[in-house]
């Protein structure tokens, strides 16, 4: 349900621009033959023609839609070119379009903070660039105006189409305008600009919503399409939403604005008017009541995300008609693929943004034998995210067995699958200045010496991959650029992965084992290192046979001092480990440490650091 959420104090400029019909354009920039000419773009379906995702205005006209089938469409309009997305494990691969917008994003996040929706979506606050024009140069007193500005709608601005530029470059330098509508003035000066600079740079054309939030700017920036930005000046709010469809407005589309509809008899915006804040919190709750008598309003509070990067990454695949899957068999083999594509996506991210995934979730819609009208849906179901190709997979059918369970409960036959999704979210930058645990732990192997990176580097801490760990030296810096610009991405990184994780530690006792990681040699070593201010000295030997007591009895130290003569010594003891820290270690390690730890032992109530060294108690003398 939504929520409200505080207001500003000061007025915003908010931008809302939308690519006109962007897959297409995209597919006449690959091939300037098909500009001007009906077209469209289908999926990777050969079902009917395949399903049409993006209509070009030229098919419009003959009354081709989105809705259609590529035959359907033919039908309509003999002449429309139809292109279908290109391919990739048998399925569409929308890479090019991602691409592309990036491309957009690039341009438009120059003149303020930039919220990336989807593929040919974007949000701009343009507040700080507005107030800056307002008070350098601002309309009223200057002698030319972009012309592409004078070409914008104004809400309630009635004019003739022959004086229509005149009015609108009238309103735009008005003198005795209030504050909001010259912020706003500037705000749409400014959009203009930034729209046929994409236009020049990528020969992308798109639509633009200036108001004063998110929700309004969203509303009406596909009001004039193509080509074309819209303005709400504060004074027409009241009237513009008076006679919208509840059902247009964002977030009542669904079972909110059904219930409005049934339980109040609202039809459009402006009928919520009719009711008090309390009677609507009364209904729906403080927060959801609070909203809508807000939204009835025109008010919002939510502000534009600084994001340039996708939020999640999902991967999916229709099977209509008698492509449904009916199988385990068939079930798995498609979420390999699937599974397969997010993997090298979520690496890429990892590579070029440093940037992690934390849950993996498998979406589904089935029916069951002879009862496709059944009302029970098949469960989402999610768990931790384990980055590799193979775990993912493991990971998703899983998940898939779990929910069809749910669904199905033990019979494995009588069901059919009509749509498959897995998706990464949860995704969080790895904070700068992370380092690896290999930088504090020497190994003596030269295997393990190798991957010991200096400590004057700057890498960070990254999953486990198949059981090793991966660092970002296996994409160097100067090379991770020219990588991500390549469509060949994934498989570049994924080469050099495969170098990096050849690079590893010398196998403990079982696979996946903390002691891999701390040094079993014969002598004696001593070794001074300097991180985060802290000087650590640390002496002394340690047997294979000491680890190997370690992990059957927990009671063995992973590092014995020899010398205590040094302020600062420390060493590493099972005994001493603080319970409280090992839920922040990874999944397999945690498994390790809790059979080492005494089931007596207590938490140490001693403050959490952000060194290595905070995970173990100094040493007793």
């Amino acid at each position: 349900m939504p929520v409200a959420r505080p207001e500003p104090q000061e007025p915003r400029v908010i931008a809302h621009l939308d690519l006109d019909c962007f897959y297409v354009q995209v597919e006449q920039r690959r091939n300037p033959a098909l500009r001007g000419q009906p077209t469209a773009v289908v999926q990777y379906n050969d079902w009917k023609g395949g399903g049409l995702i993006a209509v070009s205005y030229e098919a419009r006209k003959f009354g081709v839609k989105r809705s259609m089938r590529g035959d359907e469409a033919k039908n309509v309009c003999p002449g429309i070119n139809l292109v279908q997305v290109p391919v990739s494990r048998d399925k569409a691969d929308l890479n090019v379009y991602r691409s592309a917008g990036s491309e957009v994003v690039a341009i438009l996040s120059t003149k303020g903070k930039c919220e990336r929706a989807s593929i040919d979506e974007v949000y701009l606050d343009l507040t700080d660039a507005a107030k800056e024009m307002l008070l350098e140069s601002p309309p009223e007193s200057s002698e030319f105006i972009f012309e592409e500005a004078t070409k914008s709608n104004i809400l309630d601005l009635t004019s003739d189409v022959s004086d229509r530029e005149e009015n609108v470059k009238a309103w735009l330098c008005r003198a005795d305008a209030d504050y909001q509508d010259k912020l706003l003035a500037c705000g749409a000066i400014i959009v203009a600009q930034l729209r046929v600079k994409v236009l020049e740079e990528t020969q992308f054309t798109c639509s633009a919503g200036i108001a004063h939030n998110k929700m309004l700017a969203k509303l009406v920036s596909g009001m004039h399409k193509p080509a074309q930005q819209t303005v709400v000046p504060s004074s027409s709010v009241q009237d513009f939403l008076a006679s919208l469809p509840v059902k247009k407005m964002k977030q009542l589309g669904g079972k909110l604005g059904s219930s409005l509809q049934d339980d109040l008899g609202v039809e459009t915006v402006g009928d919520l008017l009719g009711f008090t804040e309390e009677k609507l919190q009364e209904y729906y709750g403080v927060n959801t009541g609070t909203w809508l008598w807000k939204t009835a309003r025109g008010i919002s509070g939510e502000e534009v995300e600084d994001r340039l990067l996708p939020k999640s990454h999902g991967c999916g695949k229709t099977f209509p008609g008698p492509k449904a899957l009916k199988t385990n068999t068939a079930v798995k083999s498609w979420l390999d693929k699937l599974c397969e594509e997010l993997s090298e996506r979520i690496q890429s991210d990892l590579n070029c943004n440093k940037r992690v995934s934390q849950t993996l979730t498998l979406h589904a819609r089935a029916c069951k034998e002879n009862k496709c009208n059944s009302v029970k849906k098949f469960p989402s179901k999610s768990c931790p995210l384990r980055y590799g190709t193979g775990k993912i997979q493991e990971d998703a059918m899983k998940l898939f067995e779990s929910g069809l369970h749910d669904f199905w409960g033990y019979r494995n036959t009588g069901w059919s699958i009509t749509s498959l999704s897995v998706t990464a979210s949860k995704i969080f930058d790895i904070p700068s200045g992370t380092n690896s645990i290999l930088r504090y732990i020497k190994g003596s192997s030269s295997g393990a010496s190798s991957a010991i990176i200096d400590p004057s580097s700057t890498a960070v801490l990254t999953p486990l991959v198949d059981n090793k760990l991966v660092h970002e030296e296996q994409c160097e810096p100067s090379s991770i650029k020219e990588d991500c610009d390549n469509s060949n991405l994934a498989k570049q990184c994924g080469a050099n992965e495969e170098k990096g994780v050849s690079k590893k530690l010398s196998k403990a006792q079982g696979s996946g084992s903390i002691l891999k990681f701390f040094s079993q040699s014969q002598s004696a070593f001593h070794e001074k290192r300097n991180f985060d201010g802290l000087i650590c000295s640390n002496q002394g030997h340690e047997s294979s046979s000491g680890a190997s007591e370690a992990e059957q009895h927990g009671k063995t130290n992973i590092n014995t001092a020899g010398d205590h003569s040094a302020g600062n010594t420390w060493m590493l003891n099972v005994e001493d480990i603080d319970p409280a820290v090992v839920g922040e270690l990874p999944l397999e390690i945690q498994r390790e440490i809790q059979g080492w730890i005494r089931p007596s032992k207590h938490a140490s109530t001693k403050k959490r650091g952000s060194t290595i060294s905070s995970y173990f108690s100094p040493s007793r003398r």
